[in-house]
């Protein structure tokens, strides 16, 4: 373990997680967005939050409540350490947009604790923590924290115990991601699903799953885009978010492969071929969300994308 006074900072992603049907289970890194975490050794015994930035005082301070602090307990919980960490977190994305914002600051918190004791636990050992993080505030699920950690494309094929497969990214796949100016708490999002599901969504829904996968192997964009299809969270949820309907079928008819909501929402991202439909197609679903009457900020980037890092 580093002496008194060091400290690592760490940054970790954005993330979609769901991608259309597979709900709780599909989740992809983003680039460019995310949260910074520094851990830092020293003042009193445990976890402290020294400070947060860039939430206008929303994320509490006390660290058995904030993902970043549960996941810090947890990683040195599982590494075995005793030690005195203090963290400070800068927020990079906005909260409650289905960008994966809790998840974000617990891999980065999960990480940098980890760099700084020594790295004694593995990356799945870190996404076994911030999924304990997550529990606090969003649900038990780790759709969000694995990509957040690993990168990239991860399928959770179950929890307990942990059982994570990385996908392989089709060449040249883009992502575009546009967040309204409205927030959709997680809770909220999470309550309006239906308590049972008909049989035959289910079945169209593991089918549309299965398919995806197989297009990640064969890099068969066309079947992808015709998998990013989701008949039980996505109706409700776009019932919850001003004009989102609209905004996914912009999306389709400017040429995106497949549009649905990010996580929880309001986020809704496309996937796209290129970098020039990725800019058309962003530039259809700012306008769709303008037409509800609200304003939007727009995130495109490659879907392959590493995740959290020491920086």
């Amino acid at each position: 373990m580093r002496g008194d006074g060091a400290q690592v900072s760490v940054f970790a992603p954005a993330t979609v997680a769901n991608l259309g049907p597979g709900f709780d289970v599909l989740g992809l890194a983003l680039g460019g967005l995310g949260d910074v975490v520094t851990a830092r050794i020293g003042g009193a015994v445990g976890v402290r939050i020294a400070g947060v930035e860039g939430d206008g005082g929303a994320l509490p301070r006390e660290a058995h409540l904030n993902t970043a602090g549960i996941a810090a307990i947890e990683t040195l919980k599982r590494a075995g350490v005793e030690a005195r960490i203090e963290l400070t977190i800068a927020k990079g994305m906005p909260m409650g947009s289905g960008l994966g914002s809790s998840a974000a600051s617990a891999a980065a918190a999960a990480m940098a604790v980890n760099l700084l004791v020594g790295s004694p636990l593995r990356k799945v050992d870190l996404v076994a923590a911030c999924v304990e993080a997550e529990a606090a505030v969003s649900g038990r699920h780790a759709d969000n924290v694995a990509p957040a950690i690993l990168g990239g494309l991860v399928l959770v094929r179950q929890l307990d115990p942990l059982d994570l497969i990385r996908l392989p990214v089709p060449e040249g796949l883009q992502v575009v991601v546009v967040t309204p100016d409205f927030e959709l708490p997680t809770r909220l999002a999470r309550a309006a699903l239906p308590r049972e599901v008909p049989l035959g969504a289910m079945v169209r829904s593991v089918a549309n799953t299965a398919a995806l996968v197989s297009a990640c192997h064969s890099n068969d964009l066309s079947l992808l885009g015709r998998c990013v299809v989701d008949e039980v969270a996505t109706p409700v949820r776009a019932a919850l978010i001003p004009g989102a309907a609209a905004v996914m079928e912009a999306a389709q008819a400017a040429g995106a492969l497949g549009s649905s909501i990010s996580g929880s929402g309001p986020s809704i991202f496309a996937l796209c071929r290129s970098p020039r439909s990725a800019g058309e197609v962003a530039e259809a679903m700012r306008r769709a969300f303008e037409a509800a009457g609200l304003g939007s900020r727009v995130h495109a980037c490659a879907a392959d994308c590493p995740g959290a890092r020491q920086i």
